[in-house]
């Protein structure tokens, strides 16, 4: 194995490094700012586009996509180290580089398993960053860790597909831009083969029968800068056949292909996040003293930063370490590692934020600081994309299978 940086990578870091320092940090309170002027609270400040349109300018875009044909053909290896930048600051980095979830994973099925008429229709407008969509999977009335629960029904009538069902925090649904859903559902409730009942259906958000109910907050957060996460009833929505992406019965396989890669982009971005904490807390403990001396000579705190690095160093290299699997033996050879990172990247990086709060007092709870907001977004990261405990069940049997 050897995780070292290729020279591409190394020079894509030198320029997103340079990116985030000049542009990205420094819009960090402006973005704050004029997000408290916007008359909607889903609408973007006006220096997110200026970091887009800086962002193209430079050639960070679309860093995340691996097909060369419409991304920037990196490698799993290659990006990694790049997301992690992009997570020091989760809020603005990633839509400014056009690798925000849940745009990223879309377009990931829509270049794999899309026609040529729906890559055209939706894929290239998101290649460019002129529209924003949604994935639209998770239902509030069944334990969705279990995909093969959901109830949304697909029926086909003639040339038309009718949907009916009812799905919450759909990632991406309450922003303007937003004008596409990913829309799974039962195709075949009845099917042998719970695997196979399930499809994939591009659902235009304007079609008659959608209806974008509410915004669903996370620890009270509404997480503006992703377009938010809603709950969204499909009411005899109806849509052309030809909006199935792939085959029927596909759509299970179509969403652990999309769930693959976004594990590990979101295992990345959090090291990024935890970076960002470590260097919080090493600022904070110069600068403050208590009981006679600076926080950074108490036990404690130097307990708390050194098991952080510890910590930061383990999980890059688990990452990097799936990254390259991935790139050499697949998703699927790569499967043990996938939920490696899953479970513990955001277990690991909760702790390192839960402790750079405590850190900082009643800053470390405040809007001054972007701790708060990122612990908010690493606890979900327990449950998003397959909740932790669903992921050690998978890894736990795998193992136990090696002695039977």
């Amino acid at each position: 194995m050897d995780f070292a940086f290729d020279a591409r990578t190394e020079e894509l870091r030198a320029r997103l490094l340079t990116f985030m320092d000049e542009h990205v940090y420094p819009a960090e309170q402006v973005a704050h700012e004029q997000r408290a002027r916007l008359t909607s609270p889903w609408e973007n400040p006006p220096v997110v586009e200026e970091l887009k349109a800086q962002a193209r300018r430079q050639g960070l875009w679309n860093l995340f996509l691996p097909d060369a044909e419409y991304g920037a053909g990196l490698t799993n290896l290659q990006y990694a180290p790049l997301a992690e930048i992009t997570g020091r600051s989760p809020q603005l980095a990633p839509t400014a580089t056009n690798c925000a979830a849940p745009d990223t994973g879309n377009m990931e099925v829509l270049a794999q398993f899309g026609d040529e008429r729906q890559k055209k229709q939706w894929l290239e407008p998101l290649l460019a960053g002129e529209i924003r969509s949604a994935f639209a999977m998770t239902e509030p009335d069944v334990a969705s860790s279990d995909a093969t629960n959901i109830t949304t029904h697909i029926r086909r009538e003639g040339d038309e597909y009718v949907i009916s069902g009812r799905k919450w925090y759909i990632s991406g649904a309450m922003h303007p831009d937003c004008t596409i859903f990913i829309v799974m559902g039962k195709t075949d409730p009845d099917g042998p083969d719970i695997r196979r009942q399930q499809s994939m259906v591009l659902v235009p958000r304007d079609t008659p029968g959608v209806t974008v109910k509410r915004a669903m907050q996370v620890f009270g957060y509404e997480d503006h800068y992703h377009g938010g996460h809603a709950e969204v009833v499909f009411d005899e929505a109806r849509v052309p056949v030809s909006n199935l992406i792939g085959e029927e019965g596909g759509g299970f396989a179509i969403a652990q292909a999309r769930l693959g890669p976004g594990r590990i982009h979101h295992c990345m971005r959090l090291i990024g996040m935890a970076e960002r904490a470590i260097e919080l807390m090493c600022r904070r403990a110069v600068s403050r003293e208590a009981f006679g001396k600076a926080l950074a000579q108490q036990g404690v705190v130097q307990k708390w930063i050194a098991d952080a690095r510890v910590a930061v160093e383990q999980l890059r290299l688990l990452v990097l370490k799936t990254a390259w699997m991935m790139d050499t033996v697949g998703n699927r050879g790569a499967h043990t590692e996938i939920q490696a990172i899953k479970i513990a990247t955001p277990r690991t990086v909760v702790g390192i934020l839960d402790r750079a709060i405590q850190l900082h007092g009643a800053g470390g709870v405040s809007q001054d600081f972007p701790l708060a907001e990122l612990y908010a977004g690493a606890r979900t990261l327990m449950l998003a994309d397959g909740p932790d405990e669903v992921h050690q069940r998978s890894l736990a049997r795998r193992e136990i299978k090696k002695y039977l």
